[in-house]
This record gives C-alpha cells, structure tokens and sequence, in this order.
C-alpha cells in the first residue's frame, strides 16, 4: 500500500493495495448527491454511511486509498482523548464534554459495528488503556482527567501497576477503549463503499472547485466531477483559509518490534510527557509487536529526523527485551487552536463540509466526522455540530495557542529570506542528502538520490510562501509554517497546498 513516505508502515507491508472496481465507471455529466474529497478513513467511513443512507457518492482520492495518515496511523481508538475533558470544560463547557465523551463513544462503536460487516479480519478489538503519572505534578493532573472522565460518563479507575514497566506514582485504567488494523480497516471501508454503491476515482487531484446553479463543479486531473454536495475529507482543507492559521502542522515517530521474552503488553498505555510516549501490541501476518511511539515535533523543524528514531529506540530498550526492529514511520497530524477539531459546515460555503484538526486521534474523530457530516446532510441536523462547528470562535480558549503556533510561522517566513549555503559544485552533495542552497545566485531545493540521481526544485511553497525543509527519514521537503509536503521531485504529497513545487532540469 502506498504512503506519503519513504519508510514503510506496518500496515503497508502486510496488505496489498486496494483496487478500487468503479474508477473506470463514473460520469462527467452525472450530478452525483456528495462528492467526498478524500479517500482515508475519515473519507471512506462518511461515503459508507451515505450511502446507506441513499445518497449517490462519489470519491475522489489524489493518489491511492489511505495515502494520507491513515496508513501513517498507530490506529489507537479512544474515549481517553489528547485534549484532556478538564481542558474541555475549562475551554467549552461540561456539557460539551460530555458531548465529546458521548461522541468519542460512538465513533469508537461504529468501528466495531462496521468491522463486523467486512469480509476481512481487520483486527477490531476492545482494550483497556492506562495513563501513568510518574511526577507529582503529572498526579495532580492525573487526579484531575480522573475526576472529569468520572464526570463526563467514562468507565475509569486508580491502579498501581501497567501493562508495561515504566516509572509510574500512579495510574489510571481506562475501559472500553481500542485498536484496529489500519491497512486492513481501509480496505474493508472502500469494499464497504463500493459494495453499497459508492465511486472511486483515484490519483484524480481536485485543482479547482466552482459552483454554478446549486451544483458544485471539482476540475480535475482525470475530469470533472459535478455534485450537489461537497465534502473536503482532506486532513487539512486545501488552498489558503482559515484552517490554516486554525491548525498547526506535527510529525508523530512510530517504531514496531518483537520482543525477545514474548511478554507482549495486553492493552493501551500512554506515559503524560510532553509529547507523551505510547505503545501497545498488534499482531499481524501471525506474528506479535509492540508499537512505540511518540517524540513529536512540529512539522520541518527538525534538521535531523533519522535521529529521533535512534532516541526513541533507545528510549524504548530501557523498558522492553527487544529481538528485532521491523518497521519505522512517521506520520503528520494537526493540532487545533482550541483543543476540538472543526467539523461541520464550511462556513460561507453553501453545501460545503470539513472535517480537520484531529491531533493524535485521527482515527476516533475522523469516525466521528462521518457520523457529524452523515447526519447534516441527511437531517440537516447532528447533536455534535455546535461544540465541533467550524465556525466557531473561541478567543479565550485559542488565544494562546494561536499565538504561539503563527509567531512560528512568522519566524520561519523572516528565516527564509536569510541567504542559504552556497553551493560550488553538484558533487559536494552527497548520495543520500538534500538541502537548500544558493547556486548560481538562485535559492534551490537539491536532493541527491543513492543512485546519484539529481532532483531540483523550487525551495518556496505555492500555498503562502514559506521555504521548505529537507525531511531526512520520509525524504521529503516539509513547509515548517502549514505542513505541505513534496516528493525529492516537488510532486505534491499532502496539502494545504494545491500544487507541487516548480522542478528544474539540470
């Protein structure tokens, strides 16, 4: 299965990739009821209910199914969320996280539900989750989820001990959480999806969307798709908006290993640092791994992302009797100002819908986006759409996040008008390494394969502007201000941005 990587998930090596059976079968004149732009879990998951529904949808996939981070996922699912529900009361409401609770609940339910009727063992299973506390200050907050998941209707207790040896002062269990083979869900989701009727049309790159006489019209590289409604399923809205600013760009580190005792950990655990840490066991193909993850940082700024693979192992052989490391993966996700994703209507576009800001439980919400977006559309109406409206404006609760995350961007814009290394000749770059460089009095993004194949492109990204970095590990260039990504070549990986960075032929 294809990724918008370089290092291969564990998902994509035990699965082959989904062959959609419509792409050849659709119609440029047909006015199709939802045209879902997306082809990842959040995606596939909202087609599948609409078209239970009786909607006529069709999807549209720039690349292949799951491209995205759904194939990038450790696919933990939880009511046990990274916004924490005291943070949500404070910032919303109670009730709001109750909502939040309730929703998280459902999505996590509709997993089951849909796992049950796929024809492929995707793994569903049901698994408590532990949260340690090893500070006294990491307690208090501890003390303070607890009372909240008490509050909000989440099944939880105080325990002494964890699934796995780390430092703990104390601990909690959380129930009914769970986990889900990600390369094995996506694939039932779009059998699901065509199975009841669904489209399919992938590497089909949307460059332009208009509207004429209650139709949406998508220009495409395969066509144009006509719909009456239109849902962006994209992780991030694409082009210049509001989400943007809203959300901020982070890479997640994943590792897979066997242990060479077998005493495999039975569950979900999370550490409460900051970025916390988190693992939990997944067999595959017959055979059992930890997956340990963590050491997050914020998209392109990091100079050297191969070495944060050799801290997180590192950190991990403290704990674990490690036989082998198997696979290595990182993967994008991004934090809203306020703590909740925006999922809802498309503010100030008539029947437009989004689905964006997930943090690290993309696979919990962009469920729960299928839920939302299913029921707007059929009903014009869901419980959750006030608390995760798009539109909404939080002042107090995005303030300092906002601040924050755009005085980084800023930084990074002013840092790329600095001059780059100049480069004297092409063989200074060595296999294997890419950076930028000022050659010849122009600013270039250089990357120089194992197979000493030269690749030249634009250093600046067509969304707004900022220069790139190279992504040593996925060997990709990275927009550290709003997360794009480009192949070595400047194809276009993931958006915000609406097209690839501009290539040279040296």
């Amino acid at each position: 299965m294809k990724r918008d990587g370089s290092n291969l998930s564990i998902w994509q090596d035990h699965h082959e990739s989904y062959q959609p059976l419509t792409s050849g079968h659709w119609s440029e004149s047909k006015v199709y009821d939802v045209l879902i732009v997306g082809g990842g879990v959040t995606g596939l998951t909202t087609g599948v209910l609409l078209q239970k529904a009786g909607f006529k949808c069709i999807l549209a996939e720039a690349q292949t199914i799951g491209f995205g981070t759904s194939l990038g996922t450790t696919s933990h699912l939880n009511t046990l969320l990274d916004t924490t529900y005291p943070e949500i009361e404070n910032r919303f409401s109670e009730e709001a996280a109750k909502l939040v609770a309730k929703g998280a609940s459902q999505a996590i339910n509709l997993v089951g539900q849909l796992s049950g009727e796929m024809e492929i063992d995707c793994g569903f299973v049901r698994k408590n989750a532990w949260l340690l506390a090893e500070t006294e200050e990491e307690e208090k907050e501890l003390n303070e989820i607890y009372d909240a998941a008490i509050r909000v209707g989440i099944g939880v207790s105080k325990v002494l001990t964890s699934p796995i040896n780390l430092p703990l002062r104390a601990a909690c269990c959380f129930d009914d959480q769970g986990q889900i083979d990600a390369g094995a869900y996506i694939s039932g989701l779009a059998e699901l999806f065509e199975e009841s009727g669904g489209l399919i049309v992938e590497n089909c790159r949307i460059s332009e969307v208009s509207r004429e006489q209650e139709t949406h019209i998508a220009n495409t590289e395969r066509g144009t798709l006509r719909a009456s409604r239109l849902f962006y399923a994209t992780h991030i809205p694409p082009g210049v908006n509001q989400y943007s600013v809203l959300c901020a760009p982070y890479r997640s580190y994943a590792i897979a290993f066997t242990l060479a005792d077998g005493s495999y950990p039975d569950g979900l655990v999370y550490d409460m640092k900051d970025p916390y840490n988190y693992f939990r066991t997944q067999r595959i193909g017959g055979q059992d791994y930890v997956i340990a993850g963590g050491f997050d940082h914020k998209t392109g700024h990091q100079e050297n992302t191969d070495y944060i693979f050799t801290e997180l192992e590192a950190f991990v052989r403290n704990y674990f009797s490690i036989d082998k490391i198997a696979y290595r993966w990182s993967s994008q996700y991004y934090e809203p100002a306020d703590g909740l994703p925006y999922i809802g209507k498309y503010p100030g576009r008539d029947e437009t819908y989004l689905a964006t800001g997930f943090s690290g439980n993309g696979y919990t919400f962009g469920t729960l986006s299928a839920l939302i977006i299913s029921d707007l559309i059929k009903n014009g109406k869901s419980e959750y759409e006030d608390v995760f409206d798009p539109g909404r404006l939080k002042p107090i609760a995005s303030a300092k996040n906002l601040f924050t995350e755009n005085v980084d961007v800023l930084t990074k814009l002013i840092g790329g008008l600095f001059k780059d290394e100049k480069l004297e000749f092409w063989s200074e770059l060595a296999p294997g390494e890419g950076k930028i460089v000022e050659w010849e009095g122009e600013s270039l993004a250089v990357y120089r394969s194992e197979s000493r194949e030269l690749y030249v492109v634009d250093p600046i990204c067509p969304h707004l502007g900022c220069k790139v970095n190279w992504n040593t590990t996925e060997k990709s260039w990275d927009c550290p201000c709003h997360g794009s990504r480009f192949a070595c070549d400047g194809t276009l990986l993931t958006g915000p941005a609406s097209s690839g960075l501009r290539r040279y032929d040296i």
